[in-house]
């Protein structure tokens, strides 16, 4: 996905890494337990904290697909993951990493997700993954991405899929009128027609659903606190206030007010982790 910094993203990993629901992982690990070797593709990838959050549930020798749309963020991800690996190496257009027992060949793809879907579902693939994406896509694209999936008999871990909740340490009146505000602009298009937002994570259920497919889910909540995570928090407080000033419904004044009181605040941001298996 386009929009995010490298530097944003790794501020954050922490703290998403932190927030993931382990139901959800366990139900994934016990899935592909007994297996030597998984195939998976993450879609809108960022620097590859997916990855890192998630390869230690997989199979020990692994191969990953990694997809953005940002050629910035990929490169990125290349020296993020190199930097991670204890040991790695350049294999063709692929890296070759070494990580806590398990031997990853990662390889990268800059492809729009909106238009390129179906190609670049068209590698192989025994898991297909993504993190924060859900939320930015459409209802339409979400159904669309069920049947591709579906077709491929492949499984999917949709991790930290924003659920419409944000809670901040010590409340403002203004709380619910700038979140009200702010999941309105989550709604609008980035780029996949008008987005699911808030409502993805039962997008999703209902899609894989309707392929017959087991759907777990559960909570991810993702806190952030005013010691450790000032940055951000603040970053957070720029982002919510610019999309509330963006839907109009909020007085400025109001926004400017609720600002000024997020100095020093604490914040939890509400994710919910799916994982959904084909029919045996």
């Amino acid at each position: 996905m386009s929009g995010f910094s490298a530097d944003w993203l790794a501020l954050r990993e922490p703290a998403d890494h932190a927030g993931r629901n382990g139901d959800v992982l366990a139900a994934l690990a016990a899935h592909f337990a007994g297996r030597e070797e998984v195939a998976v593709i993450d879609l809108g990838c960022g620097t590859g904290s997916n990855l890192r959050a998630t390869a230690a549930h997989l199979p020990a020798r692994q191969r990953w697909l990694l997809v953005d749309n940002d050629p910035a963020l990929l490169a990125a991800a290349r020296v993020r993951l190199g930097q991670w690996a204890e040991d790695g190496e350049e294999a063709r257009d692929a890296l070759r990493l070494r990580h806590r027992g398990c031997e990853l060949e990662v390889s990268f793809r800059h492809a729009d997700l909106a238009s390129d879907l179906e190609d670049v579902l068209a590698a192989e693939a025994n898991l297909v993954t993504a993190a924060a994406l859900f939320d930015l896509v459409s209802a339409a694209w979400i159904e669309r991405f069920a049947g591709v999936v579906a077709k491929r008999r492949a499984a999917v871990y949709a991790a930290l899929t924003y659920d419409g909740v944000e809670i901040w340490t010590p409340p403002h009146p203004a709380d619910a009128e700038i979140l009200a505000a702010f999941n309105d602009h989550q709604r609008s298009d980035k780029g996949f027609g008008p987005s699911a937002g808030p409502q993805a994570p039962a997008a999703l259920a209902r899609a894989f659903g309707a392929f017959a497919y087991d759907v777990r889910t559960g909570d991810s909540p993702t806190p952030f606190d005013k010691d450790g995570d000032a940055a951000v928090i603040r970053d957070i407080v720029e982002c919510v206030s610019a999309a509330a000033r963006d839907v109009g419904q909020v007085p400025a004044s109001r926004i400017a007010e609720w600002v000024a009181a997020r100095a020093g605040a604490s914040c939890t941001i509400g994710h919910t982790d799916l994982l959904a298996l084909p029919p045996s």
